[in-house]
């Protein structure tokens, strides 16, 4: 060895913070992908009714709380027994760290792993309704309060699951949750429902301000007093969690419904104002208004002209005024609308014929009325199942083929008038739409 050139000893390793080793392995990142994987099944199972909705896509990603905050206090629970499965819990006992220090380096990594699984998950689904979207932007005021209520859950478990040595803990704890969120979820009456962090949400309401907050402040509450109660060296402070939480819940059962209130751009109508009659889509997906109208240009083009029509057709939740007729269905998406498209304009129109010949409540019809509404229908938009009932009626008896020859000649006599006739008929016939009665339905 030269004295010129000692022999350097080699630079001591600084050693992994447990944080960063419980972060890095081990079962919470198994729980974080068992979080991304069960929000994937939930969204791809139910694409067709949120991809192109942001309300929508907003509701599917708070109702999976059902669901999900059972799992993550089913996977805080297994967390919490690791020390008594490996039997390491005496040697923790001896550990300089506090009681709460190591509970927070068992519990934070998977609360975390927990909450990147749902975030992932939920920027996958808004990065899928983009492209679709067809009106107002993204409703983000519930993702914060869900993330919380999912890191609450995940804490809470991990107490659980310090607690109780049996093995079965982590499954029932998920099952018992699961059932009372969803008993909770689903009573219509009792002021404890507005306590449970995965109450349903209305695709026409929003949350006021606070709402998230205390929803927030309820469920962080409960979870901060169990963890102060469970590892605290001074247990009675929990008793300040403890207390929010509490004030935050009596906000929310005090307010009730008032927690939420109308969406004002559900409540609002795009009108194309070019048609007779109008036609007017909710505000909320006030992109499609060009396809809708598209939809029904064969319906308001054979009607112009004519009077005693509706002034409009509209799109608001409750029935429509007396110079109305209704839209029909664009939600719930995955019928009438799939990711942001009419899925059947032919079946469109002959719905919006239906709506302004408002017969549908009539349990009973003349013949002479029935075979005027057949011959309008036929006239403006007819159903696409047409050909297949005639086709039955021609291999029926005697009654049905009548009934077919009859029904024939009325589309015929109609469909044969002249312009300036057929507006007047079409006026004398509007002029009854909504009664059941036959007088004054002109005769075919």
């Amino acid at each position: 060895m030269s004295l010129l050139n000692p022999v350097r000893p080699a630079p001591r390793r600084q050693p992994l913070h447990p944080l960063r080793t419980e972060t890095l392995r081990g079962f919470p990142p198994l729980a974080g992908a068992a979080v991304l994987l069960t929000m994937t099944v939930v969204l791809a199972g139910s694409a067709d009714r949120w991809q192109g909705g942001w309300a929508e896509t907003r509701g599917v990603l708070h109702d999976a709380l059902l669901i999900l905050l059972p799992l993550a206090a089913a996977a805080g629970c297994r967390q919490g027994g690791r020390d008594r499965r490996r039997r390491t819990e005496e040697l923790w006992a001896t550990a300089v760290r506090s009681p709460l220090a190591g509970f927070l380096v068992s519990a934070l990594p998977l609360a975390l792993w927990v909450a990147a699984g749902y975030l992932v998950a939920a920027a996958g689904a808004l990065l899928a309704t983009w492209p679709y979207a067809r009106g107002d932007g993204p409703r983000l005021a519930l993702l914060p309060a869900d993330v919380v209520a999912l890191v609450a859950a995940a804490v809470a478990g991990q107490v659980v699951g310090r607690l109780t040595a049996w093995r079965l803990a982590p499954p029932l704890l998920a099952t018992a949750g699961y059932a009372v969120l969803g008993v909770s979820a689903s009573v219509r009456e009792g002021a404890g429902r507005f306590l449970n962090p995965a109450l349903p949400v209305s695709v026409h309401e929003v949350p006021v301000g606070w709402q998230p907050v205390a929803t927030a402040g309820w469920t962080a509450g409960l979870a901060a007093a169990a963890v102060l109660a469970y590892a605290a060296r001074r247990r009675y402070v929990a008793l300040l969690p403890l207390t929010a939480a509490v004030v935050a819940g009596g906000l929310l059962v005090g307010a009730g419904d008032g927690l939420w209130r109308p969406d004002p751009v559900a409540h609002r109508q795009v009108c194309d104002t070019s048609t007779t009659p109008q036609v007017c889509v909710n505000a909320r997906y006030g992109e499609l208004l060009p396809q809708v109208t598209e939809a029904l240009s064969g319906v308001t083009g054979r009607l112009r002209g004519v009077r005693n029509l509706p002034v409009r057709f509209e799109d608001r939740a409750g029935e429509p005024r007396a110079d109305e007729a209704e839209l029909p269905m664009l939600t719930p998406f995955g019928r009438s609308v799939v990711r942001g498209r009419l899925t059947d304009p032919e079946q469109y129109a002959w719905e919006a014929v239906a709506a302004l010949q408002r017969r549908a409540d009539c349990d009973t019809l003349d013949p002479r009325v029935g075979l005027a509404d057949d011959a309008v229908e036929n006239l403006l938009a007819p159903s696409p199942a047409r050909a297949h009932f005639d086709a039955l009626d021609a291999r029926g008896d005697a009654e049905h083929r009548a009934a077919l020859r009859a029904r024939t000649a009325a589309r015929a006599r109609l469909a044969a008038m002249g312009e300036d006739e057929r507006r007047t008929w079409l006026s004398a016939y509007f002029a009854t739409a909504g009664s059941c009665d036959a007088k004054g339905v002109p005769a075919l």
